[in-house]
């Protein structure tokens, strides 16, 4: 009667270290991963801030441009070669031929 029950022990034992084993392997795996991806957040923040500040420059200069444009349109130009515009002047229309 020891044998089933030997039987049955050994083999709950290898499914409760099967299943410690393969946690303690992800557990171990996920520290390294975790160490890994640690070393380089400090390179990967410094060329986020850098791809930012390059956007950030980008964008400055076509709202300077913006202003400029805007403002030159609102002075307008000082070229007054065009001469005075024409006077609105009456036709006169022939009667309809029949």
């Amino acid at each position: 009667m020891e044998s089933p029950l030997l039987a049955v022990l050994l083999l709950v034992g290898l499914v409760i270290g099967c299943a410690v084993g393969s946690a303690y392997a992800r557990a171990r795996r996920g520290w390294a991963d975790y160490q890994t991806v640690k070393k380089t957040v400090p390179t990967a923040r410094r060329g986020a801030w850098l791809l930012i500040r390059g956007v950030a420059v980008k964008a400055a200069v076509i709202g300077l441009l913006l202003f400029g444009a805007v403002a030159y349109a609102a002075v307008g130009s000082d070229d007054e070669t065009a001469g005075p515009a024409p006077s609105p002047s009456t036709t006169q229309s022939e009667p309809a031929h029949r």
